[in-house]
């Protein structure tokens, strides 16, 4: 039984029908609703699969069904869900809201294929499948001028990473013959010193850096952020750019397990991602201590995440061409696939926890969130601890994934970058422990109370739960992380 082409199935269905539900008066809630079952199934059925892997037979070779697949579509389709559950009080009541909801389940249909594939044309329509409706959503509050420019900005930054993994494709299938990611591979690994080789490496990591966010290719993150609805925003942070770092893995990881490598041995993957790494990292760290919006506070804490987990990518590349080094490249994934896991839960909370502050005051600016524990202590406390969290504060769940990835790196040629990753978690500190002191030290700006939805709450305490759980038990998440590392090799 074909597990990945019925929640392919289960997600399609309903985003093609729920446009119609335009032409009706008195449809409320219930396309949210119907969307909310729809990414449930989902989740259910990509759950099965990756508990008992099922080979996606209806798709052939151009779908991989496999650990490495099943948790980037577990990760998505989750945050996706969060995303639904948290509109129904807001977006789904608007006028356009069945075309919100088909938007966010094309969305998500494209990132189920997009965790899955194995061959370049299916990864590219999977990615625009993902990015298409994502541009129109930037821009849903079409009354404000920041989401428009938002929207605009999104999609000429992202008709351009897509046209540079076009090019890239291009490029791969005259080294290969075949579009297929395992073939493409083999064909890289044997013409590795060619500049055809280096310039489709290198096209690749370009055109997913955009949507993994990375150094030097965010400068889009900030606009966007602040001016996509809330909702939106999360699903950027805490799903998207997971997309984006799974096709990565896909492609330019695969690649490097056959060693991509220039004549000059400076010239590296590694050497390329360890660059990029300390960049993103750094200039996301210090570019989010003086912001004064909270969501672009968290967008560029998003971009400095974004740094921790390519530290796992540079280990792993390494290690190809010296296998002494094949533990810590497992230990480097195991830790960066966690951090994937870690970070879709806190950014999850944190920018849900934004979203209701936004909605009940119609402001995000850090100054609104002063004595907000008195406020709305449910919405605080959530905030406080997905922010402890992603500054790596133990025992949460994100000191763990920052600690395998910090450890995989200390004793080689890349003990510069643990050292480099200690520093910017103290550093981010400082931007952290600062909201957390305006909510419960602070006085609020007025006393009048923030109603907490039921349906906020109980994504706050599920959301708070996995934090704490990962962080008491990291061992399953460890688990599930280090089990999908051998889907990397191409088979």
């Amino acid at each position: 039984m074909d597990l990945i082409l019925f929640a392919a199935i289960a997600l399609a269905a309903p985003s093609l029908g729920l446009p119609f539900f335009q032409l009706s008066r008195t449809r409320g809630t219930l396309p949210g609703y119907l969307l909310v079952l729809a990414l449930a199934a989902a989740v259910v059925l990509v759950g099965l699969n990756t508990v008992s892997p099922q080979p996606a037979s209806d798709f052939g070779d151009l779908l991989s069904s496999d650990s490495l697949g099943g948790l980037f579509g577990i990760v998505t389709l989750s945050v996706t869900l969060v995303v639904a559950v948290v509109s129904l009080p807001t977006m789904v009541r608007r006028a356009n809201g069945p075309l919100y909801c088909s938007l966010l389940g094309f969305a998500a249909l494209g990132m189920l294929f997009l965790s899955y594939a194995a061959d370049l044309l299916v990864l590219f329509v999977a990615w625009e499948l993902m990015s298409l409706p994502t541009y129109a959503l930037a821009g849903f509050d079409k009354q404000r001028d920041e989401s428009n420019e938002a929207s605009a900005k999104y999609a000429v930054l992202g008709a351009l990473s897509s046209a540079i993994i076009l090019y890239a494709i291009s490029l791969s299938y005259g080294l290969a013959g075949s579009t297929l990611i395992v073939n493409v591979v083999k064909a890289m690994g044997g013409q590795s010193s060619s500049p055809i080789t280096l310039a489709a490496v290198l096209l690749f990591i370009v055109g997913f850096g955009f949507k993994m966010s990375i150094v030097p290719f965010h400068m889009w993150v900030p606009d966007t952020y602040e001016g996509a609805p809330i909702t939106i925003s999360t699903l950027f942070a805490a799903a998207t750019k997971k997309a984006g770092f799974v096709a990565a893995i896909r492609v330019v990881l695969a690649a490097s397990t056959l060693y991509v490598v220039t004549q000059s041995p400076i010239f590296t993957v590694a050497n390329i991602l360890a660059v990029l790494a300390l960049a993103t990292m750094t200039l996301g760290n210090v570019a989010a201590l003086t912001q004064k919006s909270m969501t672009r506070l968290l967008a560029y804490s998003s971009i400095a995440q974004a740094g921790y987990i390519l530290i796992g990518f540079v280990i792993f590349a390494y290690a190809q061409g010296d296998r002494s080094f094949s533990q810590e490249a497992t230990l480097g994934m195991t830790g960066a696939l966690f951090q994937v896991i870690n970070h879709s839960i806190m950014a999850s909370a944190a920018f849900v926890a934004v979203a209701l502050v936004l909605t009940a005051l119609n402001r995000a600016d850090v100054s609104v969130f002063q004595g907000l524990a008195r406020r709305a202590p449910v919405t605080a406390f959530t905030l406080a601890v997905s922010m402890l969290a992603l500054a790596g504060v133990p025992p949460l769940n994100g000191f763990w994934s920052k600690l395998l990835l910090f450890l995989s790196v200390v004793n080689g040629p890349y003990a510069w970058l643990a050292v480099a990753g200690v520093l910017n978690s103290v550093f981010s500190l400082g931007y952290y422990l600062w909201v957390v002191k305006r909510m419960y030290l602070d006085d609020p700006v007025s006393t009048e109370r923030i109603g907490e939805p039921l349906v906020y709450v109980i994504v706050f305490a599920i959301l708070v739960a996995l934090m704490i759980g990962l962080g008491l038990f990291p061992q399953f998440g460890v688990a599930f992380s280090q089990g999908a590392v051998p889907s990397i090799y191409p088979h």
